[in-house]
């Protein structure tokens, strides 16, 4: 990757052809989106606040953070969504600013933000330097006080999947899950396209260890979608009103507990600047 591009070219790739605008409109997309804006809202202390959105992608959490009345900054590499956000903000009263940029640099002062969320650039950047300079970025731009909420692909993620559709059994998935469980790194074999572009998956106590040694507090780390998915019905049950409860109630009890956290796909991690 040169000094010119935001992102390594498989990732903007991967972007390009596939839609991020509608990956929270339908499937597992619609669970984890209201799932998310949960577990942000648990962290928005003041009202109006200064928000960035690094990686929001299309812009659709900026946009529900905007409508709440707060000041929302939106970086994103891939210029697809950034065209994308920019019309969804200009539709706006409160509307959202919107900036071409990426998580390792971002176009704000020391000491600006309340709040900053980090999208995509934990599971995006596969180097451990490149998440450094990430949470460095991040905390330099928060407020004393301030939270930063950290999303992450967990390392366990494409193995369960694999278990659950048989395609552990596929000798190329296989040895791609077998890299992600030793090393974290999640390289996609040639004959699965379709799957995430190069990444990395993160221990539970892996991604605490990154924020603290950056000398920020630890406040809680969450399941996003918990184990509820491996529900066989799943997608049935969250749609009946008395099921969905019990599947809500489920994640709350354990959303927090650390020896189930590999059991969900995504993790948020929250820190404070003290």
């Amino acid at each position: 990757m040169n000094n010119k591009q935001l992102i390594s070219r498989d990732i903007e790739l991967f972007y390009n052809k596939a839609s991020e605008e509608t990956r929270l409109e339908k499937g597992m997309g619609i669970f984890e989106f209201e799932r998310i804006k949960a577990l942000i809202e648990k962290y928005i202390a003041v009202s109006p606040s200064k928000i960035i959105d690094v990686g929001g992608g299309t812009g659709k959490y900026s946009e529900w953070l905007a409508k709440k009345g707060h000041t929302v900054h939106l970086v994103e590499p891939v210029s697809k969504h950034i065209k994308i956000a920019r019309s969804r903000a200009n539709k706006l009263k409160n509307k959202f600013s919107v900036h071409l940029g990426e998580s390792r640099k971002l176009p704000f002062p020391n000491n600006y933000a309340d709040l900053v969320i980090l999208h995509g650039p934990l599971y995006h950047l596969q180097n451990r330097e490149d998440r450094y300079l990430t949470i460095c970025e991040a905390k330099r731009v928060l407020k004393s006080g301030g939270i930063i909420l950290g999303f992450a692909i967990n390392y366990t993620a494409s193995t369960l999947v694999g278990l659950l559709n048989g395609l552990i059994h596929k000798k190329s998935f296989f040895e791609m899950c077998k890299e992600e469980l030793t090393t974290g790194k999640h390289n996609p074999p040639d004959d699965y396209p379709w799957l995430l572009a190069e990444a990395f998956y993160h221990r539970p106590e892996q991604l605490k260890d990154e924020f603290i040694n950056q000398g920020l507090t630890h406040l809680d780390t969450y399941a996003v979608e918990g184990m509820v998915w491996l529900d066989k019905n799943f997608f049935t049950n969250i749609s009946d009103h008395k099921k969905r409860k019990t599947l809500l109630a489920l994640i709350q009890l354990t959303e927090k507990d650390s020896y189930l956290l590999s059991f969900s796909p995504h993790m948020m991690i929250a820190v404070q600047e003290k």
